[in-house]
């Protein structure tokens, strides 16, 4: 061989690099969803008869309030925290009717997935602090594992402090027998 001939095997062109094959099976894919959509549409338009206007249902058409607020609810993301007001609602079949008489839950941080309970005395605190593990599995089975990780109770909340001028510098007066 001379120095003026190429190798035959020797690639002419680089090797495309990873960024190159996603690109390439990007515009692929893209192309692929486009032809199945096109298809998909002119499939509907040759059932309707052509583009026009009719008495079949359409995009346009509007939607049953169930279907509207279920459609919301999914684009928004707020499967969870709608889940968990189901289960707000349905305290007292999740927990029982004794147990409902005295604990009612306040709040849902779905952030940290805790889920907060206020009991009418320091009793039922306890009571459902000892239950709370059973309670989470019975929470997680409804609404979907790890939907809620723990359970924060809290005692009852006592009368209202009064600050005045006829109160004693230092004494927390009833408020120190609650919670």
């Amino acid at each position: 061989m001379s120095d003026g001939e190429k190798n035959p095997k020797a690639p002419a062109t680089p090797e495309p690099s990873g960024v190159d094959l996603a690109r390439v099976a990007l515009r692929a894919a893209k192309e692929q969803a486009r032809a199945r959509g096109n298809a998909a549409q002119q499939k509907k338009q040759a059932r309707r008869g052509g583009l026009r206007s009719g008495a079949r249902a359409d995009g346009r058409d509007p939607l049953p309030l169930g279907a509207a607020i279920n459609r919301l609810i999914t684009e928004r993301g707020w499967e969870t925290p709608a889940a968990v007001g189901g289960v707000m609602g349905r305290w007292p079949q999740m927990v029982g009717p004794e147990v409902a008489l005295h604990c009612e839950p306040q709040k849902y941080d779905e952030d940290a997935r805790v889920l907060t309970v206020q009991c009418d005395s320091t009793a039922w605190a306890t009571q459902l602090r000892l239950l709370a593990p059973q309670l989470v599995a019975r929470l997680n089975a409804d609404l979907g594992q790890g939907t809620v990780k723990m359970i924060k109770v809290l005692g009852p909340g006592g009368p209202a402090r009064r600050y005045g001028p006829l109160r004693a510098p230092g004494s927390t007066g009833p408020g120190d027998t609650y919670g």
